[in-house]
């Protein structure tokens, strides 16, 4: 073991420094996946691997609990792969890295992995635990929550025997969530042609970089830059005023990450160097003018460089650059029925060109159904207007809010008793797979709770020390008093 072992509960920071040695990049979780399903039969529990990847471990319960209802304890595999750009990291071969900073545990350059690694190293605690006293206890971790919840999407029924679901993949301890938003992908595809580099042009690569980005759904709220909608808009002005033409465009790398960081290479008529240099160097200014309080590191530069080889023809530039421009980004409503959380967002994540084409990639959210489908029609009008192909898919429905559950009731009287508050009960505006699990097995009683992490899906992400604790003792408490059958 290595540096987090000495932290508390030991079990719990060893398996989750265990499964920082494992790569689990979303979509690439083979080698998770085969660790788990060994980590189940080690301990001689029932333990299947299902049709997507999905690992289910069963543990029967203690002497004296077999009268509680069966718990379903669930996290996903699968972590965001972010890194910065000076950073060297092969999320497919190379370990995470965990240190202790104060009273915090993050990684150098990196994701964490915390979201949902802490979840799942306590569901191993739970299960090679010999002490604590439960019912009936399975474990379902799924894979890809990431990057399209396909393994939320592939389990089938008859899987799961449980009727209560305790999903760990939320991230403010003390708060108990009770519903969650839906979301959908939208894809975008412009095809241009490879022209000619015009002649008496100068190549310059423009970076914006120093963003901190964060999850799209839980720090959307934030007003944090996104860096393609912060390229684009000086893309807008320079190809106006200075007759830019892009040769290569790349921005973000995730749906459900906010862009930090975008890169263009492109071309100036020599005669207008000068003031376009001059034009980045005031939107340098203006930007960290406008994001001094989010988004302080702000840095927006132009570096000359090698000439390419060809350039976007024009017609597909400008409505690439109009479109984009136009493309809703960032919150479009809040929640009325509850204050403070964002009821629809859309996330403008991805921009990149390759071999004659230019993928641009959205994730669109709401807790209100009708209110996605209104944000869809928003997204697809704006490229209608071009010639692009336009493609929504991956959508999975919200998790409805139920205020008479036991579950809730239960852990409710736990956490007062344990800590003498009352917890906060809310929704969150991100993609939990209760929504989707909740549409399979439709007899769940389900609630969602988890240890502090700060700025998941981004290289800052870190996870509060004292909280894990508390979330472990909670967690523990609420295995204990689980409801009568």
């Amino acid at each position: 073991m290595g540096k987090l072992n000495q932290l508390k509960p030991t079990q719990v920071w060893e398996n989750f420094e265990v499964l920082c040695n494992i790569p689990r990049p979303s979509k690439k979780e083979q080698k998770v996946i085969q660790f788990m399903k060994e980590f189940g039969g080690k301990l001689g529990l029932k333990t299947v691997v299902d049709g997507v990847g999905n690992v289910i471990i069963k543990k029967p319960a203690t002497p004296g609990m077999e009268n509680r209802r069966g718990i379903i304890l669930q996290g996903h595999l699968d972590m965001v792969p972010q890194k910065n750009s000076d950073k060297v990291h092969d999320f497919e071969k190379d370990p995470i890295v965990p240190r202790i900073d104060g009273e915090w545990v993050k990684a150098t350059g990196t994701t964490l992995g915390a979201d949902n690694g802490l979840g799942v190293a306590s569901i191993m605690t739970v299960l090679q635990s010999k002490d604590l006293a439960h019912g009936p206890v399975e474990a379902l971790f799924t894979i890809d929550e990431e990057t399209g919840m396909t393994g939320a999407f592939g389990l089938k029924p008859g899987m799961l025997d449980g009727d209560v679901l305790l999903n760990l993949d939320s991230e403010d301890e003390g708060e108990l969530y009770v519903g969650c938003a839906g979301g959908i992908d939208a894809s975008i595809k412009f095809h241009y042609k490879e022209e000619d580099v015009p002649a008496n042009h100068t190549a310059y690569k423009l970076s914006i970089t120093g963003l901190k980005g964060g999850h799209s759904g839980l720090e959307i709220i934030l007003g944090r830059g996104n860096s393609n909608k912060l390229m684009n808009r000086f893309l807008k002005y320079a190809s106006k005023q200075f007759q830019i033409r892009i040769s290569s465009i790349e921005g973000g790398s995730l749906r459900n990450a906010i862009p930090r960081e975008s890169f263009v290479t492109l071309l100036v008529p020599a005669q207008n160097e000068t003031s376009f240099v001059k034009a980045v160097a005031t939107y340098q200014a203006i930007y960290k003018k406008e994001f001094s309080d989010v988004d302080a590191d702000i840095k927006f530069v132009a570096e000359k460089t090698i000439a390419p080889a060809n350039v976007f023809d024009l017609k597909t530039q400008t409505e690439m650059i109009h479109t984009v421009y136009a493309c809703p980004n960032g919150v479009i409503r809040m929640s009325d029925s509850m204050p403070g959380m964002v009821e629809t967002s859309t996330n403008l994540a991805i921009i990149k060109s390759e071999k004659g084409v230019i993928l641009i990639a959205c994730l669109l959210r709401s807790s209100v159904d009708s209110a996605k489908d209104d944000l869809v029609e928003a997204v697809h009008s704006t490229f209608a207007l071009s010639s692009a192909e336009i493609k929504f898919e991956g959508g999975y429905p919200g998790w409805k809010p139920n205020m008479n559950s036991a579950i809730l009731k239960t852990a409710g009287e736990v956490y007062k008793k344990k800590f003498g508050k009352v917890p906060e009960i809310k929704a969150i505006h991100a993609g939990l797979e209760c929504g989707l699990l909740g549409g399979v097995y439709k007899n769940l009683d389900m609630l969602s709770f988890g240890p502090t992490i700060r700025y998941p899906h981004s290289p800052d992400e870190k996870a509060y020390i004292p909280s894990v604790q508390k979330f472990w003792d909670f967690l523990v408490e609420v295995l204990k008093n689980a409801p009568l059958k």
